[in-house]
């Protein structure tokens, strides 16, 4: 099976940390092509044992929210 997801990706220090929005998995790596190649391989861990019928079961809606400070 195969599907997008959202990633954000922020420098922490020495490190890239990368974040999947869908399901909150996070990697990290010295660079962003690490952290995004590790959390490749995270997601597909995580999503591994689970039956794919419930991938489609628990939409995610993102969205953008402008907030006046």
């Amino acid at each position: 099976m195969r599907f997008k997801v959202t990633v954000v990706i922020q420098k922490e220090e020495n490190w890239y940390v990368a974040k999947c929005l869908e399901n909150s998995v996070a990697s990290q790596g010295k660079t962003v092509e690490e952290a995004m190649s590790n959390l490749k391989e995270a997601i597909g861990l995580y999503y591994e044992d689970m039956p794919q019928e419930s991938h489609l079961d628990n939409p995610v809606f993102i969205t953008t929210l402008e907030v006046t400070v």
